[in-house]
Order: C-alpha cells, then sequence, then structure tokens
C-alpha cells in the first residue's frame, strides 16, 4: 500500500513540474518601440557584448537599440542608393531596389562582423562600426534567414525559392513552391554551396552549439529538418522535428545544444486561427519549453531570440519588440 501511494505521489510531482516546464515562466512584457511610421523588426540580434538588440527593419535600415532614453538609432544599411528622405518609414516593396530589405542577421561573434540577407541585394556584412554594409554574395530570388558559426566564420543562409522573390511572396493567393534550398557561405573561398535542396517556406536556420549539425525549418511542411555538418552521419539530412506548428525561424538558447523556434501554432476551438509560439527544444528533438505569446495575438512572429535572461521577439508585422522576462 505504501508502494502504491509512493508511486502516485512521485506521479503527482513529475506532472506538476511537467506543467511548469511547459507554462509561461515570462511573465513581463515590455515593448522596444520603433522610430515613427518605422515597422517591420523580422530580426533581432544582440553583439558578444549582450548590447542591442539590433533589428533589421522595412525601410532598409538596420538599427541598434541604445537604451529607454535613446531608443533605437541607425546602425548600417544595405542599399548604397537609399536616401533618408525617400526611405526612411516607408514600407514600399517597390522601393526596395533603392532602399533595400535586410531581413535576417546574425553575428560572427569572434569578428564582431555583422552578416545581413537582404531580399533585394543577396548576402552582404558590414563592421562593428555600422555604415554602408558589402555585398559579399548576390544573385538569389530571397535570402530569408542567416545563421554564422564562429569559430570556422562559415555562414548558413537560407535562399526561399529559385522561382519567387518576396514581392510575388506578398501577392493574394501565393503559394510556395519547394524550391528552397540550404546554403553555406565560406568567406575565406567566398565560395557558396547547396548542402540541402527541395525547403517549402523555409526560414532561418541555426547551428549546433558543438558544431555537428544545422537546423533548418520548414514552415509550409510543419517541419524542421537537420543537416549534419560532422560525424559519421556528416553531408545527409534526417526530420528532425514535425507536429510542433508552423515553425518561422531557429536561434540558439542560452542553454548548450538547445533552440528556440519561433511557431504559429493552430488554436484548438478555432482551426482558422493560430497564435504564435517559441519553443524550446533540445538536441534529441524534445521539446523542453513552450512560451505563448500573447502579446502577438493574430500576428505572425519570425524570431525569438534570448539573450541576458529574456525572449527578444520579433515580427515583420510591429512596429515595436517584444521583450519577456521572469
Amino acid at each position: 500500500m505504501k508502494t502504491s501511494s509512493k508511486f502516485l505521489v512521485d506521479l503527482i510531482v513529475w506532472f506538476l513540474l511537467l506543467g511548469n516546464v511547459l507554462s509561461n515562466e515570462y511573465t513581463t512584457f515590455n515593448k522596444l518601440v520603433l522610430p515613427p511610421n518605422v515597422t517591420g523588426p523580422a530580426s533581432a540580434a544582440l553583439d558578444r557584448g549582450g548590447k542591442g538588440p539590433y533589428v533589421a527593419v522595412a525601410d532598409g535600415r538596420i538599427l541598434k537599440w541604445q537604451g529607454p532614453t535613446t531608443g533605437f538609432l541607425d546602425f548600417a544599411y544595405t542599399s548604397p542608393n537609399r536616401t533618408k528622405k525617400l526611405c526612411d518609414g516607408t514600407n514600399d516593396l517597390k522601393l526596395g531596389a533603392i532602399c533595400g530589405r535586410p531581413v535576417a542577421l546574425s553575428f560572427n561573434y569572434k569578428t564582431s562582423d555583422l552578416y545581413i540577407t537582404d531580399a533585394f541585394f543577396g548576402l552582404l556584412v558590414v563592421g562593428f562600426n555600422g555604415g554602408l554594409a558589402t555585398q559579399v554574395s548576390s544573385g538569389f530570388k530571397y535570402l530569408s534567414g542567416i545563421d554564422v558559426e564562429s569559430y570556422t566564420g562559415n555562414v548558413y543562409v537560407v535562399d526561399a525559392s529559385l522561382t519567387y522573390n518576396i514581392r510575388d511572396m506578398t501577392q493574394p493567393g501565393f503559394k510556395p513552391d519547394s524550391t528552397g534550398r540550404l546554403l553555406k557561405y565560406d568567406p575565406r573561398t567566398q565560395r557558396v554551396t547547396t548542402l540541402l535542396s527541395g525547403l517549402s517556406g523555409a526560414g532561418g536556420p541555426s547551428v549546433s552549439s558543438d558544431r555537428k549539425y544545422v537546423l533548418v525549418p520548414e514552415y509550409v511542411n510543419n517541419k524542421i529538418q537537420r543537416h549534419w555538418l560532422q560525424g559519421p552521419k556528416k553531408d545527409t539530412n534526417e526530420v528532425f522535428l514535425t507536429d510542433c506548428g508552423n515553425p518561422k525561424n531557429i536561434k540558439r538558447a542560452a542553454n548548450d545544444g538547445e533552440f528556440w523556434v519561433a511557431v504559429e501554432k493552430q488554436v484548438q476551438e478555432s482551426p482558422t486561427l493560430s497564435e504564435p509560439h517559441g519553443i524550446r527544444v533540445n538536441g534529441s528533438a524534445t521539446v523542453v519549453q513552450t512560451v505563448p505569446l500573447p502579446h502577438f495575438f493574430n500576428m505572425a512572429i519570425d524570431v525569438v531570440q534570448e539573450s541576458n535572461d529574456a525572449l527578444y521577439v520579433g515580427s515583420s508585422d510591429t512596429g515595436f519588440v517584444g521583450v519577456y522576462t521572469n
């Protein structure tokens, strides 16, 4: 009888612990508000000193958060033809070839270089002083995501489609194809190689902290794929995680071997509605934490970036970066 009671107590404790893991421990929410009329912080990156976030916005700039007194200030831009008079505050994709449209950011923490994917100008890099970024590779339809592996300096990017560009993808009734690719850019040789193809709705990749593999989300196919960079499975691919919602971008978590994934999950009561969540997964493809993001309800989120015990949430639909803390 005592054994049965102990089992029941252990079972209750286990469920309580599980509920805590799955709950939203990030109870405090604040907004880092962008300058007037500026929208679309689809990416959020922090430098090796933990400063920022740096965000890519719709009018072609990369902005840096300088604290609550100063707010966001210009840090870098991607187009040599950009003028503040024409471009500041615009979200008109017809001006993309003039103003630029940076989409995703990732630091090389060894050199402090910031790598940028731009929907019109391809892959670029800018130093720690900011300013006009240098184009290092072009000829893509739409680079949608990026992650820099600082030890080797290799840059992993996703080309969302061989057929469609960002303007096509914003048209009503657009149906994505399956021609997306995971690419590797080697800054030493300046070569781009294809690691994985046939992706649909691919977003931002993330290299594991041990550099053994890279994860790639497929929003349309509702799954995450893993491409092995080292070990006995090197140069092979496998399905890493399914049924996690529609994943958008992946970022390394503070804990080694873990990742934060920005996802949209269907509302059970209404299959036509979805809610944004951040999910934390480990290298065994186990979801160890799910964080609902209620302040972004009915908005598509693009990135969940962890730094200094906070989650920075970016969305192409907002005029702010959301910050969740415990």
